[in-house]
């Protein structure tokens, strides 16, 4: 790539080049990006033809990048508001010398009188928040509690815990041969001969740094596809095999896939020989789930479970991505286990075209967690629900979400009394289960400080103080795929132009953190702060970032043959047994079995068949639009017109049946709450699910209480219980509730309060 990253241009105006993240939201993907600016005004978005990943091109949530840096309600200067005024869009403009003369002295006060595991910082999902919001909690306020609210830390989290106990490294990614500047043609690179897609439909979420685009360019150079969805997608219509199963019964399918290639000795005996533990005992297990079984709980076809284990094992390579299918199921440690026993025993693994695997932490992704090193043990171990919960807490930093909400409705084992929400609107249907209950137990806290760029529901609920944060074209940074647990590209990000008197979540961190514990913020400023990031680990400062574009460090297949997985230099993975644990030693431990097993999801046909009874169809929610992010873009014109409303996916004979036309309002019910969506009648459901798309409140909509931005009017995570996770505290059944459906004469011919 060119060294030039900023060019003044004849009439005036300035092009930077730089790489995507967020706000506005996405996953780290990095994508290749030249921002024009004239003036105070972003005029130009284009892609970087020269970006070795995304090579040009760019989502439409990166096009309309202008329509929200300049938008205007965006919130641009610091604000505050009385307590008593929650709920009430009654803020008074201040600047953030007054914002810190009202934080600092409430954070020193909490801390002395009531302990500093009375403040909690609540994060949210995907941004580049998600970096810096535990060093927040940590190193600037120095409290252990740092929260994400998402029942069972369903996203993300259960994936890669599950790995760091099975494979002891960091996410394991589809080789799609980003680590190489020539990219496919690298001779070092095997195209994959097959890709499984499994719960995940990656042209749309471009998942935690994966370019979702690639499984394209694979497939236009002969890679074949597999899908398992519960949905046909427009992926999946691309497919040889498309496994359209009953959400929920993952684990089944995949314990299917491994009866039939170990029955029929499709395996690859000597990687199982040489680099696995346990293969005899779940040769046993998978005995107890043959195809013909299998078939009966997933729905998937015996023959199709057959014809499709064998494409796995017999493909070489073969690549399997799992997606957020996994997290959002209290069966889903079982699902990974198997998915992951299913990379290993084909021989998979950290192969060229098969499955990359990094290391369990790196680069930022290390940094945030071990800042951790300002708190004291006894403090550490007053993190809520990290004694009980040992799964999560010992992979994961966090709380553990359920019990956090238990504490807030209780008061126990302490009260938390102020909050601080970093990026994070999940009163909306986003990360949390059951939001009305968050809403209602929130309101104990005595002090909130707010941090985002526009007013949202969860802001105008809770904030006494909002600090603006400045978009991702507005800040210098750094974007690493999958924060460091796999780090196949790291670029920078270079501020354009400024919008009002805003700040990055970086520059949030540094200047209260000098302010609260000056000694774990030695930086100089923003650049200098990622230059000793950087140049301990990649040999490079973060001018010489801007210049390279992108940094794509150097990938060495088969580690665990040359000792490069251990700590201790040995051959071998970075676990307890020092294989691949196909029988999870850590597992048993913790009081689960050590193979991977299939439970029923909790509400069921099977399940609950009275409940069924009543509620007759099964709702998943989650999948992605490519016109928003989570909560994010609702205000943004032109991506509303392409996505109005939220909509619930039914099949044809389903709608027929209930009387429901394509375009519809439809109320969905269960046992514990309601969401209004548009009907959208597709043959590409099955007639027994429906699919509601989540993240939805209306800007438009009466700001203040009891409305708030309409937020529980279509908020479909109030159909999803608290705490109904697994046995190791992961999952929760945001992909395979039961619910009711009813057509509505319109939208507002229904109200729904909490």
């Amino acid at each position: 790539m060119s060294k030039e990253w900023k060019t003044e241009n004849e009439d005036g105006s300035v092009t930077v080049r730089t790489c995507a993240w967020s706000p506005p939201g996405d996953h780290p993907v990095g994508y290749g990006m030249k921002l024009t600016v004239k003036g105070d005004k972003l005029i130009k978005v284009e892609g970087d033809e020269e970006h070795p990943i995304s090579q040009g091109r760019l989502c439409v949530r990166n096009l309309t990048l202008a329509d929200y840096v300049h938008h205007p309600s965006r919130i641009l200067t610091p604000m505050k508001r009385k307590p008593e005024d929650r709920g009430k869009d009654k803020w008074t403009k201040i600047s953030w010398d007054e914002a810190w003369d009202i934080i600092v002295p409430k954070i020193k006060e909490y801390k002395e009188k009531h302990g500093a595991e009375s403040i909690i910082v609540f994060g949210g999902t995907g941004r580049q928040a998600c970096l810096y919001y535990y060093p927040l909690g940590f190193a600037s306020i120095g409290t252990p509690n740092v929260c994400y609210p998402l029942s069972g830390w369903s996203c993300y989290g259960p994936r890669c815990s599950i790995t760091d106990y099975v494979l002891g490294a960091g996410y394991p990614e589809i080789d799609y041969a980003g680590f190489y500047e020539d990219r496919y043609d690298d001779p070092r690179f095997t195209m994959p001969e097959l890709i499984v897609e499994w719960g995940k439909m990656a042209l749309y979420s471009n998942p935690d740094g994966f370019f979702g685009h690639a499984l394209i360019d694979m497939m236009k150079r002969g890679a074949k596809m597999i899908h398992i969805d519960p949905r046909i997608t427009w992926l999946g219509t691309r497919c040889e095999e498309v496994c359209q199963l009953r959400p929920g019964t993952d684990s089944a399918l995949g314990l299917g896939f491994l009866n039939v290639i170990i029955n029929e000795e499709l395996y690859d005996k000597d990687f199982v020989e040489n680099w696995t533990y346990g293969f005899d005992e779940l040769k046993e297990r998978v005995q107890e789930y043959p195809p013909s079984k299998v078939a009966d709980i997933t729905w998937v076809p015996e023959d199709q479970i057959i014809r499709c284990a064998r494409m796995m094992a017999t493909a070489k390579p073969c690549s399997i991505q799992w997606g957020l299918a996994t997290d959002e199921n209290p069966n889903g440690v079982q699902m990974g286990h198997a998915i992951l026993s299913l990379m290993a025993v084909t021989g998979n693994l950290d192969v060229p075209g098969g499955v990359t695997i990094g290391p369990p932490a790196a680069l930022l992704g290390k940094w945030r967690v071990e800042t951790r090193s300002n708190l004291s043990d006894e403090l550490w171990e007053k993190r809520i629900g990290a004694a009980e919960w040992p799964a999560l807490s010992t992979a994961m930093a966090t709380t553990h979400p359920d019990e956090t909400l238990d504490t807030l409705e209780s008061g126990k084992p302490y009260k938390l009394r102020m909050g601080w929400f970093n990026s994070s609107n999940f009163i909306t249907p986003t990360c949390s289960a059951q939001p009305d209950r968050w809403y209602h137990a929130l309101k104990s806290l005595e002090f909130n400080v707010v941090q985002d760029v526009f007013m949202t529901p969860t802001a105008m609920a809770f904030g006494d103080i909002f600090l603006p944060v400045s978009t991702f074209a507005e800040q210098d940074g750094v974007v690493v795929t999958h924060f460091g647990r796999n780090a196949v590209t790291l670029g920078p990000i270079n501020e354009a132009l400024r919008v009002g008197d805003t700040k990055s979540d970086i520059e949030v961190c540094i200047e209260l953190g000098k302010k609260m514990h000056p000694e774990m913020w030695d930086y100089d400023d923003v650049p200098d702060f990622f230059t000793k990031q950087l140049e301990p680990e990649l040999g490079v400062d973060f001018d010489g970032l801007r210049e390279m574009g992108a940094f794509q460090p150097d990938y060495i297949y088969k580690k665990y043959e040359k000792g490069l997985l251990r700590g201790d230099g040995e051959p071998g993975f970075n676990t307890v047994t020092g294989m691949v644990e196909l029988s999870s030693t850590l597992f048993e431990a913790w009081g689960d079995d050590a193979l991977p097993y299939f439970k029923e999801p909790p509400y069921s046909p099977v399940s609950t068949p009275e409940l069924f009874s009543e509620y007759p169809l099964i709702l998943t929610t989650g999948a992605r639009k490519v016109t928003s992010f989570h909560s994010e873009h609702r205000q943004i014109a032109v991506l509303r017109e392409i996505d109005p409303d939220p909509e619930v996916e039914l099949h044809p004979d389903t709608a027929a049946a209930l009387g429901i036309n394509h375009g519809d309002w439809v109320l969905l019910e269960n046992m514990f709450g309601k969401a209004k969506l548009r009907a959208k009648v597709t043959p590409t459901i099955h007639p027994k699910v429906v699919h509601a798309t989540h993240g939805w409140w209306f800007p438009e909509k009466d700001a203040e209480e009891p409305s708030l931005y309409g937020v529980w009017q279509s908020n479909i995570n109030t159909l999803v219980p608290h705490k109904h996770i697994g046995k190791l505290g992961f999952g929760c059944p945001m992909k395979q509730m039961i619910c009711k459906a009813s057509r509505l004469d319109s939208f507002d011919s229904y109200n729904i309060e909490v």
